[in-house]
């Protein structure tokens, strides 16, 4: 769903015993190898619960509106943590779609060296 043909995917990973993880483990917890990757930016999940962040680190927008969602793929359920797109106003129950952003925050500010860290990611989008 991604609007970039280069982006990389979001990857999780199915177990085994039929669990998936993300971000991706080499072993489940209950000790399963990894059989498939699966893109979750090819698929849309539902938001848990959110909350907005105004006292963000450095380089991260304020406010900050974060969300866990909720995968469903093939009857398995995988939830994930990140920003709003745009800060856009969610609710509990929305459905969203992964987007995938460049930077998720400003790689000139902060305390690290910018070229020590990825700073591109995936963010979730309302689908309406």
């Amino acid at each position: 769903m991604s609007e970039h043909d280069d982006a990389p995917p979001m990857e999780a990973q199915r177990y085994e015993d039929g669990s998936i993880s993300y971000p991706t483990h080499p072993r489940s917890l209950g000790g399963a190898e990894a059989v498939e990757t699966i893109d979750l930016s090819e698929h849309t999940a539902e938001v848990i619960t959110w909350t907005e962040s105004t006292a963000t680190p450095p380089g991260v927008r304020e406010p900050n509106t974060i969300a866990i969602v909720e995968f469903e793929i093939d009857g398995e359920s995988v939830r994930a943590v990140g920003q709003v797109a745009d800060n856009a106003e969610v609710e509990i129950g929305d459905e969203v779609e992964p987007v995938y952003a460049e930077e998720l925050r400003d790689p000139e500010v902060g305390i690290k060296e910018p070229e020590s860290q990825e700073w591109d990611g995936y963010r979730f989008e309302p689908t309406q």
